[in-house]
């Protein structure tokens, strides 16, 4: 599932960043920031064994929550100081492009 495989293919990079705030003895940051990266596959992989197109749809829901969960997370440590904008950038539009594929794989959730 493309969906899935995005969120799963950025988390590697999320990983880094996290730990990287661990050598900085930033633990919460970093726990928050691998908390919320993993949430985003899961539950679309969780998700993806309903049984019911309604339980599909709630996972997704919690995925795209997540993601902007992790959005925010990133920003906030820019903002402050720990990571420069350019570093961020890219996951920022990667993230954002996940949960417009989210949004659209709802839509075609629903058609069914």
């Amino acid at each position: 599932m493309a969906i899935w495989q995005r969120a799963a293919g950025v988390s590697g990079e999320l990983f880094r960043l996290a730990g990287d705030l661990d050598r900085k003895r930033h633990y919460r940051f970093a726990e928050q920031l691998r908390s919320a990266t993993v949430s985003i596959s899961n539950n679309i992989a969780e998700g993806s064994g309903s049984v019911s197109v309604g339980d599909f749809e709630n996972f997704l829901n919690i995925a795209r929550r997540s993601i902007f969960e992790v959005a925010n997370i990133l920003s906030l440590l820019c903002r402050e100081g720990y990571w420069r904008q350019e570093q961020v950038s890219p996951l920022l539009n990667e993230l954002e492009e996940q949960s417009r594929m989210i949004l659209a794989f709802r839509r075609t959730l629903k058609g069914q």
